[in-house]
């Protein structure tokens, strides 16, 4: 998760055309919402990538994205149709739809997870083995912490609440913290303090991230709408990827007070490996696979955070609309 940030609600929309009854068409800018998982950040560049420039107006849809924060209802949003499509991590779409609530993944921008554990370079600490005696600071009970335990990595740490601030880092070489690659070690770095990532994927716990979201309801009601925003946010990506000045152009517009342009220009630079790794092209952007699902399917079910006698892997996403 990322640093505290005032409390704010912001929308930005794009209207295109005014609808009537019955509801219009995707061609006459049907009403779309996005309900973002955290603040506008650079994990959500495609988005307003595509936003920023006129894709999702030019494709017919009148777009409103509507930020998150801490504990954003994701799952509620959908399922009580407040929100058409959201962005969430591939662990969350699971434990979703095992409290019943029918979230399906249809695109995923991030192949590798920016989930990390930072320490201070003074800390001592440059693998997960040199964690044993300091205080982590993380979300009880999300599920790389459950991951993590499994593995015997926690022995001998002292775990306590995460309140989304380097600000205890920065002050005692002790305390370690969650963050995302792709910003918490650029704000400690600022505050002159050099830092150790290490990756959670790393351990083998790699949950897609920036995952595009919906309901299997739109997809049965609606494939059309649902195949034509993928393909226009999956777009956006691959131009937020190449080059993102728009993309962050219009997230510093409506998150001023949490980011910087400094900030942004990281975040998109270390997004493009995490979306792109091992030298695989813009192509490629957004793909998902049967196989990456099931193993962290296994994964969660193993840590007892999912009943397969709930949850079918097969019904928690959906491959037919990258092909």
């Amino acid at each position: 998760m990322k640093p505290s940030h005032l409390s704010y609600f912001v929308a930005v929309a794009i209207l295109v055309g005014c609808g009537s009854t019955p509801p219009p068409s995707v061609d006459e800018g049907t009403p779309v919402q996005v309900q973002l998982n955290w603040y506008p950040e650079s994990e959500h560049g495609g988005l307003f990538q595509a936003l920023a420039d006129g894709s999702y107006e030019t494709a017919g849809f009148a777009v409103t994205i509507q930020p998150g924060g801490r504990a954003t209802p994701i799952g509620p949003e959908l399922a009580l149709e407040r929100a058409q499509f959201a962005i969430a991590n591939a662990d969350d779409v699971i434990i979703y739809r095992q409290q019943g609530i029918d979230v399906v993944a249809v695109m995923a921008a991030m192949q590798n997870h920016p989930r990390c554990i930072m320490a201070r370079k003074d800390s001592g600490v440059e693998s997960f083995d040199d964690l044993k005696g300091k205080t982590l600071q993380r979300q009880a009970g999300r599920a790389f912490v459950e991951f993590m335990r499994s593995k015997g990595i926690l022995d001998g740490v002292q775990e306590v609440p995460y309140h989304g601030s380097i600000a205890s880092l920065v002050g005692d070489p002790n305390i370690v913290i969650q963050a995302y690659s792709c910003a918490e070690p650029l704000l400690a770095q600022q505050q002159g303090v050099p830092v150790n990532t290490l990756m959670v994927s790393d351990l083998g716990f790699n949950p897609y991230s920036s995952v595009l979201v919906t309901t299997g309801k739109l997809i049965r009601e609606q494939p059309d709408l649902v195949r034509k925003f993928v393909d226009v946010t999956r777009q956006g990506w691959r131009d937020y990827l190449t080059e993102g000045s728009q993309g962050n152009a219009a997230i510093l517009k409506v998150n001023q007070e949490g980011m910087t342009e400094e900030a942004l220009l990281f975040g998109s630079q270390v997004m493009r490996d995490l979306a792109m790794p091992d030298g695989a092209t813009t192509q490629s952007v957004g793909t998902m696979t049967a196989e990456r699902w099931k193993e962290l399917f296994d994964q969660l079910q193993s840590l007892d955070l999912v009943d397969a006698d709930k949850v079918r892997v097969k019904e928690c996403y959906t491959l037919e609309f990258l092909r």
